[in-house]
């Protein structure tokens, strides 16, 4: 590292771009990140990696004029300029934040499209810059939930960090998001907020009564009556027997529809106010809410859908998305399962709906790998939407293991058959184990097209935990920074098709 930073403080005095230019890059088994050199005052801040590590490193003229900030160790050179070398730390991601402002999250609400890139291993981050930097959307690059945090062992603010590292790498300057995903206490949106994460996606699963939608007349009748009366008597006047003209289509609304809506949906949306009111008095304007009613065992009908925006509304709750349960499944890993014609028939009154009633982004979760119905998607919402996904870059990454680590492969997929049951109690997915050809029974160059069979990708997907977690751990993530140039292209491959299939245009 020495020959590289000598280098680098014969360049103190000129331009970044000569200073990229004219840098030595690389220097026995260390090597810089080329668009990661960026000057700072009188400074050089870079990232660099050997055969086991990536690190941060900071050449300054002197000991005392190293940026505020960075920590690290500090070697002397021998022209009296000075060297920091320091780990992707919480303290230096923190100063990369202070230094470039343009490494932090920000809001995205005024964003035409956004897509979420959900990493759970805080590598893939370059990968998805690669392919969204062609396209005319904005990333969402720091996204996990409670769930994904637990099964990892991660933190909201190490996820972020993890980005901030590679925003830096990649010399990403046009700004991401950040989203706290499918949080349903205000206690855990205080910690994603504090993270730096200014979208909030509120999973509002706990405090809607789903149940209801199942309900005879006479126990909806019963639970409506024990409404305020006042409530009631508005929302028979704005619902009841009325018929909503949403952009080409229309739609009903009868009085019992009306009724059950109230029971099933106004508590929830009076919670949703209440975490509106919390993201304005922490943030002002600066966030992005998206609301999620997808967590649910049926279908969001659009009358259904129709009510909660209309209530949304009427609150004054300012929301950039929403994402209904659509018809079908939307499982992960795997596409869309289901009647095509059928999705596309309802999500042209999903967005239409959208469309009416505050012009909101249609958000599609679990939207991983659902390529057969990303161009109705792209289409009807005009490109006005959210797609998250979650999973599938873990999945490009146990490829590439499976290609260039056969027999680490062949242990992650013990694991991931050893804990498949207990990973069930949290993900519903329909993987039948028995299609899985044996591994005993294919070669090393076969591994890999396992993760083009449905069931395989299942498994792989919702087993990460144990994978990452456990005795497994050093070695994935060994091979993993072995082969990041691989895994980069890998994402950026797979991402492309997701997002030309959605019809997004290039640059």
């Amino acid at each position: 590292m020495k020959t590289i930073a000598e280098s680098a403080a014969k360049l103190l005095g000129k331009s970044e771009d000569q200073i990229r230019a004219g840098l030595v890059k690389t220097s026995g088994n260390v090597s810089v990140y080329p668009d990661s050199v960026h000057k700072l005052g009188d400074a050089v801040v870079m990232l660099a990696r050997d055969d086991e590590k990536r690190f941060l490193c900071v050449v300054a003229d002197c000991e005392k004029n190293m940026p505020e900030g960075f920590e690290g160790t500090v070697t002397r050179l021998a022209d009296g300029s000075a060297l920091l070398t320091g780990s992707l730390s919480a303290a230096n991601a923190s100063a990369l934040r202070r230094h470039f402002p343009w490494c932090a999250p920000k809001s995205l609400r005024r964003e035409r499209t956004t897509v979420g890139c959900g990493d759970r291993l805080g590598l893939a981050t370059y990968g998805h810059l690669l392919a969204a930097r062609q396209f005319r959307l904005s990333p969402v690059l720091a996204q996990q939930s409670v769930r994904e945090l637990v099964m990892t062992h991660r933190t909201f603010r190490e996820v972020v960090d993890d980005v901030v590292f590679n925003v830096f790498m990649a010399d990403y300057r046009e700004g991401y998001g950040a989203d706290g995903d499918h949080l349903k206490k205000i206690e855990d949106i205080d910690v994603a907020l504090a993270a730096g994460m200014p979208m909030i996606t509120l999973d509002l699963s706990e405090v809607m009564n789903a149940s209801a939608g199942d309900w005879s007349a006479d126990e909806i009748e019963k639970a409506f009556a024990a409404l305020p009366a006042a409530d009631r008597e508005r929302i028979a006047s704005d619902y009841a027997d009325r018929e909503f003209i949403v952009g080409s289509v229309s739609v009903k609304v009868d009085a019992l529809t009306a009724k059950r809506c109230a029971v099933m949906y106004d508590a929830a949306i009076a919670f949703a106010l209440k975490v509106y009111q919390h993201l304005r008095a922490r943030r002002g304007e600066e966030f992005d809410l998206e609301i999620s009613i997808d967590e649910t065992t049926s279908p969001t009908l659009p009358s259904h859908h129709l009510y909660i925006a209309r209530e949304l509304r009427r609150l004054g709750i300012e929301f950039s998305s929403l994402a209904p349960r659509f018809v079908g499944e939307f499982q992960k890993a795997v596409d869309y399962i289901g009647d095509v014609k059928e999705f596309d028939r309802q999500f042209v009154v999903h967005a239409q709906i959208a469309k009416t009633f505050g012009n909101y982004k249609v958000s599609v979760h679990s939207g991983s790998d659902k390529f057969s119905v990303y161009p109705t998607v792209g289409r009807e919402t005009g490109g006005y939407l959210h797609l998250k996904t979650a999973g599938t870059s873990w999945l490009v990454a146990v490829e590439v293991i499976a290609r260039c680590e056969p027999q680490l492969y062949r242990d992650m997929h013990k694991c991931a058959l050893a804990n498949f049951n207990d990973m069930l109690k949290l993900y519903h997915i329909t993987a039948d184990l028995s299609r899985i050809p044996a591994l005993d029974s294919l070669s090393d160059a076969e591994l890999p097209s396992l993760m083009s069979q449905a069931d395989a990708r299942q498994l792989l997907h919702i087993t990460y935990g144990p994978i990452l977690t456990g005795e497994l751990r050093g070695r994935f993530f060994k091979a993993m920074h072995k082969y990041e140039k691989e895994y980069a292209e890998a994402v950026k491959r797979h991402f492309e098709k997701h997002i030309s299939l959605l019809g997004v245009p290039k640059k």
